[in-house]
Formats: C-alpha cells, structure tokens, sequence
C-alpha cells in the first residue's frame, strides 16, 4: 500500500494560485493511477483530478477544467495538482489518493470509492 504525503495548501486571494504536491511511497508508484479529492465543511469528498499510471490520460471535473493542471512524476514519486484562478468555492481540505489496482484505466466518472490510499489532506483557503 502507497503512503502518501501532501504539501502545499494554505491561503490565497481569489485569482491567485497554488501547487500541491503529493509524495509517495511504498508500492512501485508508476503502476497506479493518483488522483485529487477535496472536502469542504459540511460537505461530501469530492473528485478533482487523476492522472493515469504513465501521466498520458488525465481527468478533471467541469468546475477545474482550464484552471486545474494533474501531472505526476514517476522518477521522483510525486504527483502535483497547479491551481490557478482560485475560487473561495475551491476552500476545502485536498487530499491525494492511489488506486489500489495496477495499470487500472480509470472511467470518466471518478469517485472516491475507486481508491485505496489516502493522505492525510492539506488545507487550500482562498479569500474573496
């Protein structure tokens, strides 16, 4: 099983930008899909991004598409998550995540339920 560690989070002006970071380790990290979830108060954990294992495919959902950049790298064990244009909407707790099988095509509709792993979350504050 992957461990994971996120960094980056913390509070910025709406319009501004942050990179989460998520290091790895424990399992041979070039195998699984990672993805990026997110948990406001009250609310349910929701879907960001994932990248699949070799960084070719990726996936968003509609409210980061064109602000929010997946990438990951196999080398170093690290997947990233660029936020630009943040929204206070975008406050949450963000939290990296592994899937659990090997070379696993993700489908388009990506849920929390699809993966094993879990940080231990880093909070993204954005000011109106």
């Amino acid at each position: 099983q992957l461990q994971l560690v996120e960094s980056g989070g913390g509070l910025v002006q709406a319009g501004g930008s942050l990179r989460l970071s998520c290091a790895a380790s424990g399992r041979t990290f070039s195998r699984y899909a990672m993805g990026w979830f997110r948990q406001a108060p009250g609310k349910e954990r929701e879907f960001v991004a994932a990248i699949n294992w070799s960084g070719g495919i990726t996936y968003y959902t509609d409210s980061v598409k064109g602000r929010f950049t997946i990438s990951r790298d196999n080398a170093k064990n690290t997947v990233s998550l660029q936020m630009n244009s943040l929204k206070p909407e975008d406050t949450a707790v963000y939290y990296c995540a592994a899937d659990p099988t090997p070379y696993r095509i993700l489908s388009d509709y990506v849920v929390p339920a699809d993966f094993g792993s879990w940080g231990q979350g880093t909070q993204v504050t954005v000011s109106s």
